[in-house]
This record gives structure tokens, C-alpha cells and sequence, in this order.
């Protein structure tokens, strides 16, 4: 398999990466991006959340969540990414075989390796696309739940309920839309 190329490199994700931390730090200093933002989501995304709170936000993090999974699943080379896994799946099942021969296994260990850094760029690489409006959904989010007294989504705050249900919910998307 020959993916010479096909990962990309790690300066545009540096580049957005670097972006991402300046919109983020200066969100309360520099009030055109806050208030910008604001125009934006309050009247849509607050919409939702005024609607309903809990549901509200569970829509939107559905909707966030499938367009990340929607740009996992066309911003990535499918079929390298699944490729790169069935061969690391081959390597494990051998590691498992040869797990009491240290000699093989490290042989094993240092093939298994070589996916590692290609399989990262690949599936970074639709970060590069999503990161600053997830920064800026975020930062708005803070300000959102902040003026609205930090309520509980169940038993969770904001953060800890869009993480968890961030993972349930790509975890199902992933499986439906068939993104490896």
C-alpha cells in the first residue's frame, strides 16, 4: 500500500491550531469577534436552547457532531484509513500469536508503528476545516451557559454533556455513514 503523499503535512492543522488559540484568548479583548458571533448563533443556535434547554442543546450537538462526522467521513481517504487499520488489525492478531517471543513481538511493535503518524495526518486533517467554528461555538457556548447561571444537563454541566453525548452520538454516525 503506497500512501506517499496522501497524509498531507502538519502545518495547515499547526496553522488553524495557532488561529484557534488567538480567537479563543482573544474573545473578550478584540469585541468585534464576540459580538459577530453573537449576531449569529443567538437568534439561531439561542434559539433552540430557548425553546428547550436540554433538548435544544442536545440538537445542536447533533448537528455539530454530524458535520464532524460528515467531514471525517469526505475530508479523509476512506480507503487508506481502512487499508492502514486492516493491516494494523493483522499485526495486532499477530502480535497476540507472539506475545511470549519478546524478539518477534518488537519486530511486530516496530511495523506497527510505522501506521501510526500517516493514520494521525489523515484523520486530522478535517480539523483543519472544523476547528475555528467549533472554537467559536464553544467560546459562545461559555458565554451562553455562563449568563444563563451554569445549569446542569441532568447531572452535567455544558462541557462534560457535549463531550458525552458527543460520543455517543459520532459513535452511531460513524457506524450508519460507514466512517472509519
Amino acid at each position: 500500500m503506497d500512501n506517499q503523499g496522501k497524509e498531507g503535512g502538519f502545518m495547515p492543522l499547526f496553522i488553524i491550531l495557532l488561529i484557534s488559540l488567538a480567537i479563543a484568548s482573544l474573545w473578550d479583548t478584540l469585541p468585534f469577534i464576540k459580538d459577530n458571533v453573537h449576531k449569529v448563533l443567538d437568534p439561531s443556535a439561542g434559539a433552540l436552547l430557548n425553546w428547550n434547554m436540554t433538548y435544544g442543546f442536545l440538537i445542536l450537538i447533533f448537528i455539530l457532531t454530524f458535520i464532524t462526522t460528515i467531514a471525517q467521513k469526505y475530508l479523509t481517504d476512506q480507503k487508506t484509513m481502512r487499508e492502514m487499520k486492516a493491516e494494523q488489525k493483522k499485526l495486532s492478531d499477530e502480535m497476540k500469536k507472539f506475545r511470549h517471543d519478546p524478539e518477534k513481538m518488537m519486530n511486530l511493535q516496530k511495523e506497527s508503528t510505522k501506521f501510526m503518524i500517516p493514520m494521525m495526518k489523515l484523520g486530522m486533517r478535517p480539523m483543519v476545516f472544523t476547528g475555528i467554528p467549533f472554537i467559536l461555538f464553544f467560546r459562545w457556548f461559555m458565554d451562553i451557559f455562563t449568563i444563563l447561571g451554569n445549569p446542569k444537563f441532568w447531572i452535567f454541566s455544558w462541557f462534560w454533556f457535549y463531550l458525552i453525548m458527543s460520543i455517543i452520538i459520532s459513535s452511531i454516525l460513524r457506524k450508519v455513514l460507514k466512517v472509519v
